[in-house]
């Protein structure tokens, strides 16, 4: 997560959305820097609500407006899938090798997941805390540059974003039938991608 107090302006890290190219690109120019493990680094918009902001607050900030990328479900879940098909994790608990994409997404959709598919929903990161607003700005993962653009207008001047933090590229398959269960399970988080339109 950054944080830019003159431009009023937070980037939420939604994991396996590009946050840490936007870290690596940006984090220089930033007044603090979210780093370190994935519960500091991927702060969701509620515990941003409940622990930073009121610490703003009694500092004398003003209120920040929040940023945050959404990808598409299936996207989301193929990244976390080939990211999780590294050599780095082979023989953990988390790793994938072994498991085709449909039984990894199969497994996601259980109640008791697996470790390789304990993941949280997109739509609940960015979902706020009663009578809270939500993110102030959504925008795709598959339009990075109405995101730069966005960020480019607040922090003046342009940005160029380094590769980092990529998946192995390989083809996924998921069947039908896995795929409507997706469709029906993460019905939040489709609508909430379907509702943000491209730049």
């Amino acid at each position: 997560m950054l944080l830019f107090a003159k431009q009023r302006l937070v980037l939420l890290a939604v994991p396996k959305t590009g946050s840490t190219a936007w870290t690596a690109a940006l984090a220089s120019r930033a007044d603090m820097v979210f780093r370190g493990p994935p519960g500091i680094k991927h702060m969701s918009l509620r515990r941003y609500q409940r622990h930073i902001a009121p610490l703003l607050e009694t500092a004398g900030a003003p209120a920040l407006e929040t940023v945050a990328v959404i990808r598409e479900p299936e996207d989301w879940l193929g990244s976390w899938y080939r990211y999780r098909q590294r050599p780095a994790v082979e023989g953990q608990p988390v790793s994938t090798k072994g498991v085709s994409f449909d039984a990894f997404v199969q497994a996601y959709l259980c109640d008791d997941r697996p470790a390789y598919a304990d993941l949280g929903r997109q739509a609940r990161f960015v979902a706020p805390i009663k009578g809270r607003r939500g993110v102030d700005h959504l925008f795709r993962y598959d339009d990075p540059d109405g995101l730069r653009r966005f960020v480019e207008g607040r922090l003046g001047g342009p940005i160029t974003l380094p590769r980092r933090n990529e998946s192995p590229v390989m083809a996924l398959t998921l069947s039908a039938q896995t795929r409507a269960l997706l469709r029906r399970d993460c019905a939040a988080d489709y609508a909430l991608y379907d509702g943000v339109s491209k730049d």
